[in-house]
């Protein structure tokens, strides 16, 4: 490049930063001024867009433990597409609505995924972020033929009517820490959400929740490093955010997901995944040398039997019927799709 068109360059991207520090300026004008109608607004979309997670225990082939392997194929398509970190938490609550809605059979599992991450990043990300159909192909080892994805990406967007547009956890946590935000906590609290999509008991809370639960415990890490969590109470906090915070101290004592953690280990991260790793082991110390629990007397009553939550197949089966079928995938090349998630190239 000769210096000529080296300080042309540097001027369009100069150019362009400033534009999209007046656009930023613009939209936090404009979030101040409508901030009760778009609060009202997300929260009527995040009840709606919320995933049923008993229609998603219905489904034939599909068991909770193939969720991480998606989900880590997922996580490291979006770190090598530099997509926008809400773009992969739409991708995921679009990927548990239709799962909600429809049967999918374990060799168009990842088929769902890629097509998910596909609309996720044409609606949250900038036009040449977007991958190509070609390179979902390759992200997928050729397992599927081009058209295949265009046909998924259709009959994801009729399965869920088109409604697309649902408030993130990121979105969430960037109200939270709005006043309150320094990297290493706000990085430590995204880790934390992204921890809480690769478990079934997460899939229920609405996006709000978890973000104040990962906020709180975040917190909790970096200012507080004894190792015991602190009693939340649900007068201070409602008893789903205390529910919440409950899971995730117990979660995070279990290792992460290697692609999750590796990708938290870098200094674009604050390396947030070795403070919780060195918390995790502060933590598991502490309960050590905690003395025994007494046995419970015999006066004290036990514990209540939870009522089963029995689910309609019918209903399952009558709200899909009215949608195309998707495509077959070849039956030659990654038929187990979910065992065979390769990293992308």
């Amino acid at each position: 490049m000769s210096p000529a068109e080296s300080t042309t360059y540097s001027a369009k991207q100069l150019r362009q930063a400033r534009l999209e520090e007046i656009e930023r300026r613009q939209v936090a004008k404009m979030e101040e001024e409508y901030m009760d109608e778009i609060a009202a607004h997300q929260k009527a979309m995040e009840m709606a867009t919320v995933p049923d997670v008993n229609m998603m225990d219905l489904q034939p082939e599909l068991e909770w433990h193939m969720r991480p392997y998606l989900l880590d194929f997922l996580v490291e398509s979006h770190l090598s597409l530099r997509l926008q970190p809400q773009t992969l938490f739409l991708a995921v609550n679009l990927i548990d609505r239709y799962c909600s809605r429809r049967v999918v059979f374990k060799k168009h599992y990842q088929l769902v995924g890629c097509a998910a991450l596909w609309i996720a990043a044409k609606y949250e990300d900038k036009k040449d972020r977007v991958p190509t159909v070609r390179e979902l192909k390759i992200m997928c080892c050729d397992a599927y033929e081009e058209d295949m994805f265009v046909q998924m990406e259709g009959h994801v967007l009729s399965t869920l009517e088109w409604t697309i547009g649902h408030p993130t956890i990121d979105t969430f946590l960037k109200q939270i820490l709005r006043c309150n935000c320094y990297p290493s906590l706000e990085h430590l609290a995204l880790y934390l959400c992204e921890i809480s999509l690769f478990h079934k008991a997460f899939v229920g809370f609405s996006p709000s929740v978890i973000a104040t639960a990962a906020n709180i415990v975040a917190q909790h890490i970096l200012m507080n490093r004894s190792g015991v969590f602190p009693h939340i109470s649900a007068t201070a906090t409602s008893p789903d955010v205390a529910h919440c915070v409950s899971l995730l101290s117990q979660y995070i004592l279990h290792p992460p997901s290697q692609s999750l953690q590796k990708k938290y280990s870098s200094s674009s991260f604050s390396q947030v995944a070795l403070i919780l790793q060195d918390f995790v082991v502060r933590q598991q110390h502490s309960i050590s040398t905690l003395p025994p629990t007494p046995p419970p007397s015999s006066d004290s009553p036990g514990p209540q039997q939870l009522a089963a939550v029995m689910v309609d197949v019918s209903a399952f089966q009558q709200s899909t019927a009215v949608y195309i079928t998707p495509p077959c995938s070849p039956d030659e090349a990654c038929s187990e799709g979910y065992q065979q998630l390769r990293k992308p190239c």
